[in-house]
């Protein structure tokens, strides 16, 4: 069984800036659930899982311009009197703003008019390549009824030993 749209996909998985620091991780959330071709994960890893089977293995790089493709990305309409008052605006100039949250929002101008400004807001892994690793841990075909899926690994011999009595019995009885 092979990754195909519409499959129900378990992975675990490794995403970081290339050279950098781990974005997200199974070891940190535990393996990811998606399902493939619904447009839940980026595209361009999508494109590098397609035809992968259980137990199947990979690391790669995602480049920037795949990674976040801009034209992809939200645009919206701003009121020009949120900018800086008498500021020459033109398509292409980067502005950083504070979330609702407080957190850093970078934006690119789309374009500028009179009284509204039509920005597009960037992801922020904007220009910076990906690497990646995934193992394939399970295939859901909802249409076909039908999963593949690898054994869970056995348990740590602590957890073994924990779930022994002191009489070498598991409890059960």
């Amino acid at each position: 069984m092979q990754i195909k749209k519409g499959e129900k996909v378990r992975l675990e998985y490794e995403l970081k800036v290339k050279g950098g620091e781990v974005v997200e991780a199974s070891e940190k959330s535990g393996p990811i659930l998606y399902e493939h071709g619904a447009g839940k994960m980026l595209p361009a890893l999508e494109r590098e899982l397609e035809g992968m089977a259980i137990g199947d293995e990979k690391r790669g790089v995602i480049t920037a311009a795949d990674a976040f493709p801009e034209a992809s990305l939200p645009t919206k309409d701003l009121p020009r009197k949120e900018f800086p008052a008498g500021a020459q605006l033109a398509p292409g100039m980067v502005f950083e703003a504070k979330g609702p949250a407080g957190q850093p929002v970078a934006f690119k101008i789309v374009a500028a008019g009179d009284d509204k400004v039509t920005v597009r807001f960037l992801h922020p892994l904007q220009g910076k390549d990906l690497e990646f690793y995934v193992k394939v841990l399970m295939i859901d075909d909802p249409k076909a009824r039908r999963r593949e899926g690898l054994a869970p690994p056995p348990l740590p011999s602590e957890a073994v030993a924990a779930a022994v009595d002191d009489d070498g019995s598991t409890g059960a009885k």
